[in-house]
């Protein structure tokens, strides 16, 4: 699983965010790179091969390992977004900020964009995507071996009434614990554009998905994008995905 999260890294990185930033960003082969959350390095990798300074910040450490031994030269931390020493240990700004499906997962939102915030130089760049917290699959009950993997809103249920399908259905005994657990840390769109605002990070370019871009590369799926339509993208959008600018 380990070595298909890499080279679905490298691929995503190659074929979507690359052309992406260079669309977006000017002298976008010159920045100082960061990603946080970079999972088994793949991003880092496509980054380094191609001349472009990248480092990256992983919370687990066997995640690291398995980078590590992808490419021993992969610039990686150990940390936590949330930890309020973080930016003293890395002692570094950077031009680019990359935050991929993280933010869902962190329980304390203000710390993380303290952090964000600290990481990217006045004029920088602030990337992020993540499912909003009601979105059709915001518990990633996908994790599923049943047919709940294609369950939309299945995370809503009731406890009395999730544990029982799912042991009818012999998931794993965490299951509904997991994707309660994704569900409770999930991110509202409205919220993030908040602390962005509060931050001083503005919109350069945002767009919303049905069918957000990694589905491609995952799913075979096409990308398909939605209106940013008040509540209704809160509800239907499986992907919200932004580059924002510091101010000066």
């Amino acid at each position: 699983m380990a070595e298909k999260h890499f080279f679905e890294q490298k691929e995503y990185t190659e074929k979507y965010l690359i052309p992406y930033f260079q669309k977006s960003i000017p002298d976008f082969h010159k920045l100082k790179v960061l990603e946080i959350g970079c999972a088994e390095g793949g991003l880092l990798d496509v980054f380094n091969s191609i001349g472009i300074e990248a480092s990256g910040i992983e919370i687990s450490n066997e995640r690291i390992e398995i980078a590590r031994s992808k490419n021993p030269k992969l610039k990686i931390a150990q940390g936590d977004i949330t930890d309020i020493t973080l930016p003293g240990k890395i002692g570094k700004v950077f031009d680019l900020v990359i935050l991929r499906e993280v933010i869902e997962h962190v329980f304390n939102k203000s710390a993380a964009f303290e952090n964000l915030s600290n990481f990217v130089k006045p004029g920088g760049y602030l990337f992020v995507s993540f499912p909003p917290k009601y979105s059709p699959f915001a518990g990633h009950q996908q994790i599923a071996k049943s047919f709940l993997k294609v369950i939309p809103y299945l995370h809503l249920l009731p406890m009395q009434i999730l544990r029982p399908i799912a042991k009818i259905l012999s998931e794993p005994e965490n299951y509904v614990d997991e994707i309660k657990l994704h569900y409770s840390t999930g991110m509202r769109i409205s919220e993030f554009e908040k602390l962005c605002l509060q931050k001083n990070f503005i919109p350069v370019r945002k767009e919303l998905f049905l069918f957000r871009p990694i589905y491609g590369y995952r799913y075979g799926l096409p990308k398909i994008k939605l209106p940013d339509i008040p509540l209704l993208r809160e509800a239907l959008t499986l992907g919200y995905e932004v580059l924002l600018k510091k101010l000066d």
